[in-house]
């Protein structure tokens, strides 16, 4: 894609639409058999963050998990309607890399069928569950291809103990695979010198974005777009501006990765909006659903 031209081009702001009982960090907790006996929350939180949308005229891309979509197709209409761009978050919230390729397939196919069902027009995007698209999983990209995905956002170019690429491509570019080429947003991190050393601060959104100071955030995005002249991708969830949400009882790792700083969300995510442009994903890479028909 072209360089990042400040004043002119945006970053992208994302949803990712599932509900708090969804998350990877509660997963040996919550049997995904038993998801039907926790009260939905994702409705109405995902309406907020419309109305904080509104609020600054401002379009997003939401990726709505299959299993969501299932319980509130009004919800997906909604998101459309209002302007917004729908994606795919997969059905089930499984981590790709632990499924394998045939359950992948089966998973994001059922997805993005029932998304173009209720939205009546093509599914561009896609963002895996945790980013779990890996080193040990790039064969997802062939598969996204096939299902005829136009782009994907689901790689972090970070360590982590669930996901990361540590050398992964830092910007939107288009990856090249046997079944054809498929673009690729990274989910954005600041490069930083310390102690001689290169670090990658993750600023892209979700817990990073309660748990670092707004200041670096700001900064961030400001380096990526002016100095790196590329767009910066944020990304958080519905549950993230829900403090009140119920309490699930898990390792203290999880409680301090879901719970911590949630009242702090909506207030920073204001702040971002009212400091940088920021527009759907598919607008961004130039790749629109109707250009898949």
């Amino acid at each position: 894609m072209d360089q990042y031209q400040p004043g002119k081009s945006k970053n992208a702001i994302t949803v990712d639409v599932e509900d708090y009982f969804h998350v990877s960090a509660f997963e040996s907790r919550i049997s995904r058999s038993d998801w039907n006996r926790y009260p939905l929350r994702v409705e109405t939180n995902t309406r907020h963050i419309m109305a904080v949308f509104d609020e600054f005229n401002t379009k997003g891309t939401f990726f709505v998990l299959g299993w969501v979509a299932e319980k509130c197709r009004d919800l997906v209409l909604e998101i459309q309607g209002r302007g917004h761009e729908v994606g795919c978050h997969g059905y089930a919230h499984e981590l790709i890399y632990r499924i394998g390729p045939d359950r992948f397939r089966q998973d994001i196919h059922k997805a993005r069928t029932l998304l173009e069902d209720i939205c009546g027009k093509k599914i561009a995007g896609y963002r895996a569950p945790s980013f779990s698209i890996t080193e040990r999983s790039l064969w997802a990209l062939d598969i996204l291809l096939e299902e005829g995905f136009l782009y994907d956002s689901s790689i972090f170019p970070i360590r982590h103990d669930l996901y990361g690429m540590r050398n992964a491509e830092l910007f939107p570019h288009s990856v090249t695979r046997e079944k054809g080429a498929i673009m690729e947003f990274p989910l954005s991190i600041f490069r930083v010198k310390f102690f001689r050393k290169t670090v990658h601060l993750p600023i892209a959104g979700g817990g990073y974005l309660r748990l670092l100071p707004l200041w670096l955030l700001k900064h961030g995005i400001d380096h990526i777009n002016r100095v790196e002249r590329q767009p910066a991708v944020l990304y958080f969830h519905p549950w993230e501006l829900d403090p009140r949400q119920p309490r699930v009882k898990s390792s203290l790792k999880s409680r301090i990765r879901h719970y911590q700083n949630l009242e702090k969300t909506e207030g920073k995510i204001r702040n971002l909006i009212a400091a940088f442009r920021f527009a759907p994903m598919g607008d961004v890479l130039g790749v629109h659903p109707l250009d898949a028909e």
